[in-house]
């Protein structure tokens, strides 16, 4: 999305107070990676249309986008996975702080290796993948046997920048990230098993819906 077009409406949103406020400020300072407003105010409110009571998270961070997904849809149970000890330790401060320790089960370690643990807080009715860039496919892989039918697989950043749609990369290292996340797009566009549409809102949204099995 064009920089001023984003700003404008960036500009619309109603400013965030409170616990929300302070982990956006405390993410600046850390240099923590959440999501960006408009981004995930669209998220939310795709949430809010499909309403889901199970949501794995792959990448919780300090807990932010978990906070503000369990805030938007009442009764959501939220599984997430960290693999850093200091945001893990951080996510569960702000989690016991919101008084959503009952809805938000947090696990430790590394997503890639933790299946056989989040399937038991399973099926879902949701997946959010916003964790390491090079591992968006196998994250999907492996985790999508715990997706019920009809449900959705939401993928952040995967327009990185503009990178993924080709922008002029300022590294060799980003370049690489870039190619993986184009690489993750055009697959995840041919799945025979998922619709997937791609909104251009915040660093980019992919948006798989769970085809049904054919009889």
């Amino acid at each position: 999305m064009k920089d001023d077009i984003h700003g404008y409406i960036e500009s619309l949103l109603m400013p965030r107070e409170g616990l929300p406020s302070e982990m956006e400020q405390y993410a600046a300072e850390h240099h923590v990676p959440i999501m960006e407003p408009v981004g995930m105010d669209t998220l939310l409110s795709m949430l809010k249309l499909q309403n889901p009571a199970r949501l794995l998270e792959i990448g919780t961070a300090i807990g932010y986008s978990a906070l503000r997904m369990a805030e938007a849809v009442p009764g959501l149970h939220i599984t997430t996975i960290e693999r850093d000890e200091d945001r893990f330790e951080k996510a569960n401060e702000y989690i016991n702080r919101s008084g959503n320790q009952d809805r938000i089960h947090i696990l430790f370690g590394d997503a890639l290796e933790l299946a056989e643990k989040a399937a038991e807080n399973g099926p879902f009715d949701a997946i959010f993948i916003d964790a390491a860039k090079g591992q968006y496919r196998r994250f999907f892989e492996l985790y999508v046997p715990m997706l019920k039918q009809g449900g959705v697989i939401y993928s952040d950043n995967v327009l990185f920048k503009g990178y993924a749609a080709g922008a002029l990369a300022p590294s060799k290292r980003i370049e690489k990230m870039a190619q993986k996340i184009t690489d993750y797009n055009e697959w995840l566009m041919a799945h025979p098993g998922y619709d997937t549409s791609i909104i251009p809102s915040g660093d980019g949204i992919a948006i798989s819906i769970k085809r049904s099995e054919e009889k």
